[in-house]
């Protein structure tokens, strides 16, 4: 085990009420905003610090900016910066039906709206963010100069099991599970960017040579994970709505024996609004969602001996 006690990471993707389909694309509600001061509450039982990564509707529909505002003020969670690229000015029409992800923009599109969202957290939230989660995960060697130019210190949009290749989205086989500060030309591999990288914790369990995990995480989800998955081999992220409560628990003890510095949790918002998403569709989902949470939270914080920590503060300490 580290010496140092590893960190509780929470980034939530703060964005409009299920943005998976078109219909709520096009309606961009952010009914899901009321729920999010239950929540902080949830967190702060166990001394953690999320960090919620927000998108420009949530950042300036005045009932979804200020319950953000009111949580930011509180000095007890980060304000990060989330972008959809259908949602942030300068639009493009085909965006919202393409539901693009960001590094496929053209740069300097990708440039203005990263500019234009960052200035209007600040603006409206009355934080400077400073770190950065991509939509989508769409995030290439392209994002790290624009980050490091407004200020940025923290990228969390890699994921090393994930794959929207066929789709036109990105893949980050091979990525290190630990921090990183990543490479212009490939993000999967540690280099000179002065961004530090906090990989979204997943891996397979039972645990697999960084090889064989890497050949998984090439496999389209149909039909060899599929075939794989039958044989006994998951994937595993630290989010309850897509992983059961003991193989997180199982996941997270096998990272502490191995001296893990952080767990890096996500989810979205609206997983906490009944309808808000495809794995909440009902009150009974949400509160299995939250359930599941709040054993996790204990868990790490408890026989785990986990702290919380926002993005921000885990980089300036990983950076002392």
């Amino acid at each position: 085990m580290s010496a140092r006690p590893p960190a509780v990471l929470v980034g939530i993707d703060t964005e409009a009420d299920d943005q998976w389909s078109a219909r709520g694309r096009q309606e961009m509600g952010v009914r899901n905003a009321a729920r999010l001061p239950a929540l902080q509450a949830l967190f702060e039982e166990f001394g953690v610090r999320p960090t919620y990564v927000v998108t420009w509707e949530m950042a300036t529909r005045p009932e979804s900016a200020s319950v953000l505002h009111a949580l930011a003020r509180t000095g007890r969670c980060e304000i990060g910066t989330h972008l959809h690229p259908w949602s942030s000015p300068p639009f493009r029409p085909q965006d919202l039906a393409a539901h693009t992800y960001p590094h496929n923009l053209p740069e300097e599109l990708l440039d203005r709206q990263l500019r234009e969202l960052t200035a209007v957290i600040q603006e409206q939230l009355g934080v400077r963010p400073t770190t950065y989660r991509a939509g989508r995960n769409g995030f290439d060697g392209r994002t790290l100069p624009i980050l490091e130019r407004l200020g940025y210190t923290v990228d969390t949009s890699v994921d090393p099991l994930f794959n929207e290749r066929r789709k036109g989205g990105m893949i980050f086989d091979g990525a290190p599970i630990a921090p990183y500060h990543p490479d212009y030309a490939d993000v999967r591999r540690p280099g000179a960017s002065k961004i530090l990288e906090i990989p979204i914790t997943s891996a397979t369990l039972p645990g697999l040579p960084k090889v064989v995990e890497r050949a998984y995480a090439r496999l389209p989800p149909i039909p060899w994970r599929g075939a794989f998955k039958r044989l006994g081999l998951r994937p595993v992220w630290l989010r309850p709505s897509y992983t059961p409560l003991a193989d997180m628990l199982a996941f997270a003890d096998g990272l502490r024996r191995a001296g893990a510095p952080c767990f890096n949790l996500i989810f979205h918002s609206s997983e906490v609004l009944p309808g808000g998403s495809p794995y909440t569709p009902d009150e009974k989902s949400v509160a299995r969602f939250l359930d599941d949470l709040r054993r996790l939270l204990a868990h790490l914080t408890g026989p785990l001996g986990a702290q919380g920590r926002t993005y921000a503060e885990f980089a300036r300490e990983w950076a002392g």
